[in-house]
């Protein structure tokens, strides 16, 4: 079992950063590939980013690239989400998720994911 309390959330206007951190606990950190998701009101929660075990292969949704950064430190087992360039759109709680694998999944589907945290909200204002 692994529990993931994420933090870091908060209010920030429009072209700002936030960093988020998801604490995780265990002592196999480094065997889980991590990841953030993110559920606007009313939509489906959706992929965001994703980190290997190591740390050496990471991949983004299309609607972040460029703009987030997805890290991890394996020897405090935290995740970190740095966002940069922030949006209305990007209005979300957002999720930390791990797997059950050090290796990144092939789709981007929920499912990959084994365990979830409760949650952060972001907002984003104009």
């Amino acid at each position: 079992q692994v529990q993931l309390v994420e933090s870091g959330g908060g209010l920030v206007q429009a072209g700002g950063s936030l960093r988020l951190s998801c604490a995780a606990s265990g002592r196999t950190f480094r065997s889980y590939a991590m990841g953030w998701f993110r559920q606007a009101p009313g939509k489906e929660r959706e992929f965001v980013a994703t980190i290997s075990g190591s740390g050496g292969t990471t991949d983004y949704a299309d609607s972040v690239k460029g703009r987030f950064t997805i890290s991890r430190n394996n020897a405090n087992a935290t995740v970190y989400l740095q966002m940069n360039s922030l949006k209305p759109e990007d209005t979300a709680v957002y999720y930390c998720a791990a797997r059950r694998s050090y290796l990144v999944p092939s789709s981007h589907d929920n499912d990959e994911f084994d365990y979830w945290g409760q949650g952060t909200q972001v907002t984003v204002s104009s």
